[in-house]
């Protein structure tokens, strides 16, 4: 095996502690960023999400063509929306 002499071995799962500096850090930058950088952050977070999530339909349903894969997405993140929607400590419902 190549060990990494630089990064952490892929057969080593992090720390809690290295995970903790690395929400820290992840925080620290959100932070600093301006309204308009997390707006376009979001959005291309769930661009990522859907790609994801996208690519997952696909193997789930190998015969599926674009245009198919794209309404099982669309259903899913109907469903969610709705399930949100409905969970009484939802973004939409939780008071400043």
């Amino acid at each position: 095996m190549n060990a990494d002499p630089i990064g952490p071995s892929p057969d080593v799962p992090p720390t809690k502690e290295v995970m903790g500096v690395l929400y820290r850090d992840e925080v620290l930058r959100a932070r600093r960023m301006s309204p308009e950088e997390k707006l376009l952050a979001g959005a291309r977070l769930f661009d990522y999400a859907c790609q994801i999530t996208m690519a997952g339909i696909r193997h789930q349903f190998p015969e599926a063509d674009e245009q198919r894969v794209h309404e099982i997405l669309m259903q899913r993140v109907a469903w969610q929306r709705r399930r949100d929607a409905c969970r009484p400590n939802s973004e939409s419902t939780r008071e400043s």
